[in-house]
């Protein structure tokens, strides 16, 4: 799995690309979101997911939002 955050996504469009932890920036396709229901990414969304080669260069599949615990006060 990698890891990295949403660079810009466009929810009418349904794609985006992830800026990766450590490598170039991936495509990414609202299909390859898990869940269930609409499924979306917010620009700085940390994420989790595997990179795939396809005919168009790099893209991301089994994309996952991590949730973040928000620091203590």
């Amino acid at each position: 799995m990698n890891n990295g955050r949403v660079k810009w996504f466009n929810g009418a469009k349904g794609f985006g690309f992830i800026e990766r932890d450590d490598g170039p920036d991936v495509f990414v396709h609202y299909a390859a979101i898990d869940g269930a229901g609409f499924r979306t990414l917010a620009e700085g969304d940390p994420v989790e997911f595997e990179v795939e080669e396809g005919p168009k260069g790099l893209h991301a599949s089994n994309v996952k939002k991590i949730e973040v615990e928000p620091a203590p006060e």
